[in-house]
């Protein structure tokens, strides 16, 4: 068998394999008599098949089978001993001829091979990156104890509505019709939820102001929610495709009014937020507050540092030049079941993420960053402790997370992610020690307007 490869350009590669009889026939005959001693056809004992009816009816598919998986093996090889970065797989040349299965012949056969271009990126203390440490002072402690009221808070019965202070409003809904009358025998809801402050149209959400226990209010839903059939439909409890023929107005006699009210900041809030008796003070209560931002800030701090780190290396690394089109054939043949302009739309996007992965790669190495179970484990164990936090669970213990996230991983799927997330994770720690951090200590809303830029 012989492998040529040509890559004049240094960044689209052009391999040739040609392979004689002597290269495929021995697996050949293998796979043919291993298939005879399986073959079952009338007329003949199972194994006994003659050979040269086995050759007739399958060879040609079996030597397709044999040679693709002596190409597969012997290309890799090839791409392997000789330290070719290539980017996806080889695909067949568009001037590649047909080959002749059903001849004992030489075959040759071309591929295009997308070759990744040639760089060196590495970072030292010359290098200088900003480092942002969020501090923790009183506003940022006071918004995550106003978090805390507004999740153990509860609703209050009032005689008024008022909308700055989101009242819930519950009610009879009668439709009515042309001169305010009520149909009979016409839509009916009973204890209908209404939320007025989201009335999108000022004139109808002007209408709820001020109203008062057992007020009646004649409004037109299809006029309060332009084009949101959805809402009115669920409002009024009819189909979707009946909203649209729904134009008249609709009475709404207020038997209730709620007003959401934050929980005090006292002992049974410290209890119900980390458990009884856990916090026996307010002073304590923030220390514990303070305490616990400390992670997610150092994550979200981690989190930008990595961004700043990407921009700065693909500065420091320039342009490459790509395979582009190529690449784009690559592109296209993966998601032939997008729409026709996908790649197009989705290239230059493709290829800033495959020169960051490209970067990474020699970050990782230089760091000499090896992945372990525990590394994908713990970045799994971090996912599930956010995911927690999101829904007010802050204080999930070690045991249930570590089953959580074994769980997590038994999905082939999420272990991928995972996996990017453990190197993002090791990454960010390495180039702290080799690069100089510039520290600049800010607030969280500073951080923020920092992190959108």
């Amino acid at each position: 068998m012989k492998i040529e490869f040509q890559s004049p350009d240094k960044v689209n590669g052009l391999m040739t394999v040609t392979m004689e009889p002597a290269d495929y026939q021995e697996q050949v005959n293998k796979a043919l008599k291993d298939l005879r001693k399986k073959a079952n056809m009338p007329g003949f004992r199972p194994g006994n098949v003659p050979m040269g009816l086995i050759k007739r009816q399958y060879g040609a598919s079996v030597k397709m089978d044999e040679i693709n998986k002596i190409l597969g093996r012997e290309m890799y090889k090839y791409i392997t001993d000789n330290d070719i970065k290539m980017l996806g797989e080889p695909m067949a040349n568009e001037a590649q001829t047909p080959q002749d299965m059903e001849k004992d012949d030489t075959y040759t056969f071309v591929f295009d091979v997308a070759v990744a271009p040639e760089f060196e990126i590495k970072l030292d203390k010359k290098d200088k990156i900003n480092f942002y440490e969020i501090k923790i002072d009183d506003e940022l402690i006071d918004k995550q104890i106003d978090m805390y009221a507004s999740r153990n808070g509860h609703y209050d019965k009032v005689e008024t509505y008022e909308p700055e202070l989101r009242d819930m409003l519950k009610g009879d809904i009668r439709q009515l019709d042309a001169e305010g009358n009520t149909v009979e025998g016409g839509i009916t809801v009973e204890s209908a939820v209404m939320m007025p402050q989201f009335i999108k149209v000022e004139e109808q959400k002007a209408l709820f102001d001020g109203a008062k226990l057992g007020d009646i209010i004649t409004f037109n839903p299809k006029k309060a929610y332009p084009d949101n059939d959805g809402e009115i439909a669920s409002l009024l409890k009819v189909k979707r495709e009946e909203v649209a023929e729904l134009t008249c107005d609709f009475s709404y006699q207020i038997t209730e009014i709620s007003r959401f009210v934050k929980a005090d900041v006292n002992q049974e809030l410290f209890d119900n937020v980390y458990g009884q008796g856990a916090v026996a003070d307010e002073k304590a209560f923030r220390e514990r507050v303070a305490d616990e931002l400390k992670a997610p800030l150092a994550s979200n701090a981690d989190f930008q540092l990595l961004q700043d780190i990407r921009r700065y290396s693909e500065e420091k690394v320039g342009e490459l030049t790509f395979p582009e089109e190529l690449l784009k054939r690559v592109m296209k043949r993966n998601n032939e079941d997008k729409a026709d302009d996908y790649v197009d739309k989705n290239f230059d996007a493709s290829i800033r993420e495959l020169k960051w992965h490209l970067i990474k790669e020699q970050l990782v190495s230089q760091a000499g960053i090896k992945i372990e179970d525990d590394d994908v484990k713990n970045a799994a164990k971090e996912a599930a402790r956010v995911q927690f936090a999101q829904y007010g669970m802050n204080n999930v213990p070690e045991e249930y997370l570590d089953n959580y996230a074994t769980e997590m991983l038994k999905k082939r799927e999420n272990v991928d992610g995972f996996v990017d997330r453990a190197i993002d994770a090791r990454l960010t720690q390495a180039v702290k020690d080799m690069v100089t951090l510039v520290k600049k200590t800010v607030t969280l809303d500073e951080f923020n307007k920092l992190a959108g830029e």
